[in-house]
């Protein structure tokens, strides 16, 4: 299913009483809203699944099965389907009790059908969100091998993982390209770990972070007494990486003279330890990566083109992100699932909107810099909509809608059972007989944080 595609929105209407349903159905049509009506609640639940991308709205007092009834059974089909419940009975208590039992939103009768169409927009959008969040997660959630490794679903990303595959059942040493944060080293990992050397060592250098005065010592290895502060003998990464891989990141920032040594492992396999004449034959694959382009470097003198040579015999390039922007969305849910794991949060939803965002960018910093944002993303530094502030529950209590004395009975609830658990959260949720998350979410709706004094 294209994540992009849920766009055709039902409303699920039920209400006994044949002239209200009939006037919400039109105002309702007349606003633009595809609309199935219901007399009876059990007809409404043959049309809900797990897909349905709509909003159920019923009356709450119903013979047979009521609008709770009703709520209680869809939410077994689908626990994240709005629900507006709507009666002629309102009253703060009963209104508390639909929200807290899950309704999306609670209406008295009467009320303009107006009120009504601007609850079902902001319904459908969380609806849709969730949606569009089951389906990215879906499809992170069928990956396996190579894709889970590898992740987009570009053409310029099924080909690198194609000729990975093809590669890594092979011995042949490979030179990567990439932009800075592109993931090379994730590549040369996949090239190790799908390969026949993957129950061998994988060793990663980075030859611009190495200082220019132990590179040689820390390739190679020592013998005892070879140079000053040589106390014992030393085994290099070079001979560590016996049976496996040897990845040089930032190939293009090695010194000249080692780039010399270098290429006769390349050639002969073997090394010799600095302060040693013996020859340690390795059996080693070589996997380097650059972000720059090698040939003209060496064309410059700023690397020697003989190594260029025995490095550019197969080559793997990896697309930059703004050039796989199609990618960006499951690889944003891909990085928001590993923050997760981090940082111990639950993942918000991630709005259409911000995604666009994200696919505008640049991104000079790659994949590197998206899964920044995403980290910033689930600690709630980016990408969510500024809470304002809701009043005073006093406040809101004179505004006279029922909306509105509910939210401020809500908060105050809330706030009350928080300071009288001292901030603790879990104490908290259980208290209301709430989730974590649906607590987290009330508590963002009301503007409660931390700075209240709340842990």
């Amino acid at each position: 299913m294209d994540v992009w595609a849920i766009d055709k929105a039902t409303i699920l209407l039920v209400d006994d009483d044949d002239d209200i349903r009939e006037a919400l159905v039109e105002g309702l049509e007349l606003a633009d809203y595809k609309v199935v009506a219901f007399s009876r609640a059990e007809e409404a639940l043959e049309h809900i699944s797990h897909e349905f991308y709509g909003v159920l709205v019923s009356d709450i007092r119903m013979p047979k099965m009521g609008g709770f009834d009703l709520m209680k059974a869809a939410f077994e089909i689908d626990s994240a389907l709005p629900v507006v419940l709507i009666t002629g009975h309102g009253d703060v208590p009963l209104a508390v009790e639909a929200m807290r039992a899950g309704a999306y939103d609670f209406k008295e009768k009467p009320f303009p059908v107006s009120g009504l169409v601007a609850v079902m927009e902001r319904a459908l959008e969380k609806r849709r969100l969730t949606l569009e969040n089951r389906v990215l997660r879906e499809e992170l959630g069928n990956l396996s091998g190579m894709e889970e490794r590898i992740v987009g679903k570009s053409p310029s990303m099924e080909a690198l993982r194609n000729t990975i595959m093809a590669l890594s059942g092979t011995d042949a040493d490979v030179l990567i390209l990439g932009e800075t944060g592109s993931g090379k080293e994730v590549v040369a990992r996949a090239l190790h770990e799908e390969g026949v050397r993957k129950d061998g060592p994988f060793v990663a250098l980075n030859c611009g972070a190495l200082p220019a005065d132990i590179i040689e010592s820390e390739l190679f290895g020592h013998e005892k007494g070879a140079f000053t502060g040589a106390s014992g003998q030393r085994i290099g990464k070079l001979e560590h990486a016996h049976g496996g891989t040897v990845f040089l990141d930032e190939i293009e920032s090695m010194p000249m003279d080692l780039q010399v040594k270098l290429l006769r492992v390349f050639e002969t396999r073997a090394i010799e330890r600095l302060g040693s004449n013996k020859s340690i034959p390795l059996d080693l694959r070589f996997v380097a990566a650059t972000k720059e382009d090698l040939e003209a470097a060496s064309n410059e003198g700023r690397f020697r083109k003989d190594l260029f040579y025995r490095l550019n015999v197969i080559t793997l390039a990896i697309p930059p992100l703004k050039e796989r922007v199609e990618d960006i969305p499951v690889l944003f849910h891909y990085l928001t699932r590993g923050a997760r794991a981090r940082y111990r949060k639950e993942v918000p939803d991630i709005s259409r909107e911000f995604l666009s965002e994200l696919m505008q960018r640049d991104w000079p910093g790659n994949v590197r810099e998206l899964r920044n944002v995403a980290d910033r993303f689930v600690l709630g530094l980016e990408g969510h909509p500024k809470q304002m502030p809701n009043g005073s529950a006093g406040a809101a209590a004179k505004a006279g809608a029922l909306a509105e004395r509910v939210s401020a009975y809500e908060r105050e609830i809330i706030s009350a059972e928080l300071e009288k658990n001292g901030g603790k959260i879990k104490p908290t949720y259980e208290a209301l007989s709430v989730s974590r998350k649906a607590l987290y979410e009330k508590m963002k709706k009301y503007g409660l944080s931390k700075d209240d004094g709340f842990e």
